[in-house]
């Protein structure tokens, strides 16, 4: 097994996802995609606890599903990927109701996009819309929103925004960002009332979850912003100690905050949290000292990610406001680099969003992956 490989984030299975959106785009070669899905499933794929969208099985089961936009047959693989996440999802399903159930508090890796039971919604709404699993999923998260029995937020984790436990957060904290914290369910739960697939609780929960962003929404000199995150003092005092917007990353800051919120509105027709969320984004661009904090070209924190962001909420949005932003954004997407290594932080994500800036169009939907779409 090559744990190297079957990746989304660092492997074969994004490099796969690049190469599917260039063959689509007729500037690649779908061999080229079946040698990186090759790669990827090469002695098998894990479908132990660290297994989530970014690695293993739901991996491997994205890039495969995503690879049927072209000529490929793959069948087998595909069966057989699906057998697999749906008993390992099977299983953390009931892990994480009998933890509710105890009224504790949950690890990231039980529902954040990256390592949980989001990235896997995320994958079945893309690719497995209609069955049963999708929605149990979105039942789980239903109840995620639920608080604790001590009144905090159902997502409360007793963990610091690093994963681990950490003597500066001994109460926990509440994350905001869409990779980790409660705006990946939001965006998931939107998308999916969208595209039709709803559960018992699902507005409320949505509605839920916004009331909280609500609650931390900061409107400073640049605009609105939200913290990154915020820990039981804060929680208690009701305010943040966090001074002003950091930057403005896909996995952390307003991009992925306001495209969450926007689907939100979008699926529940709130027009003035539509435009609150836009105008936040506006905001933000607006910002040379929000926009001097992007130092690098990735997906999860970089230029890649934020032209991606900003690309999929100006697609709902109307008007052209967003126009001349993703102009100056797209100029500061560098050269194709010779290696073509690592989806979320190296130059395969930063090919991807060079590729939606040439076609203005995302033919795979490969951003699926970032609960953008």
């Amino acid at each position: 097994m090559n744990r190297a490989a079957q990746s989304l984030a660092k492997g074969s299975a994004g490099l796969a996802l690049l190469s599917i959106e260039q063959a689509a785009a007729g500037q690649a070669s779908w061999n080229t995609v079946h040698t990186h899905l090759a790669q990827a499933m090469h002695g098998g794929v894990s479908t132990g606890p660290g297994m989530g969208l970014f690695y293993g099985a739901p991996a491997a089961a994205y890039a495969v599903h995503t690879a049927t936009l072209g000529p490929g047959r793959y069948e087998r693989a595909i069966q057989a990927l699906d057998d697999a996440v749906e008993t390992t999802t099977r299983t953390r399903l009931t892990a994480a109701h009998a933890r509710i159930d105890r009224g504790i508090t949950p690890e990231f890796a039980e529902y954040d996009l990256l390592f949980g039971l989001t990235g896997i919604g995320a994958h079945l709404l893309r690719h497995q819309r209609d069955g049963r699993l999708l929605r149990d999923v979105l039942a789980y998260l239903v109840r995620l929103t639920d608080p604790l029995p001590n009144g905090l937020p159902g997502w409360w984790t007793h963990l610091s925004p690093s994963g681990e436990r950490s003597p500066e957060y001994l109460g926990g904290h509440g994350n905001l960002g869409l990779a980790h914290g409660i705006s990946g369910p939001l965006a998931l739960l939107a998308l999916a009332t969208r595209h039709g697939v709803t559960v018992l609780g699902q507005p409320v929960a949505m509605r839920r979850i916004m009331a909280w962003l609500d609650a931390w929404r900061q409107d400073g000199p640049t605009g609105t912003w939200w913290p990154e995150a915020v820990t039981r003092s804060e929680e208690a005092a009701r305010r943040t100690h966090q001074r002003g917007p950091l930057r403005p990353s896909w996995c952390y800051g307003t991009p992925g905050l306001a495209r969450a919120q926007q689907l939100a509105a979008l699926a529940l027709a709130d027009t003035r949290r539509q435009q609150l969320a836009e105008a936040a984004m506006l905001a933000c661009l607006a910002d040379p000292v929000q926009l001097a904090r992007v130092t690098d070209d990735g997906l999860c924190h970089g230029t890649a990610g934020l032209y991606q962001s900003v690309w999929r909420i100006a697609q709902d949005s109307p008007g052209a406001a967003f126009a001349r932003h993703l102009e100056a954004l797209a100029a500061r997407l560098p050269a194709p680099g010779v290696e073509l290594v690592g989806l979320l932080e190296g130059t395969t994500g930063t090919a991807l969003a060079r590729s939606t800036v040439s076609t203005d169009m995302a033919l795979s939907g490969w951003d699926s992956c970032l609960l953008l779409n």
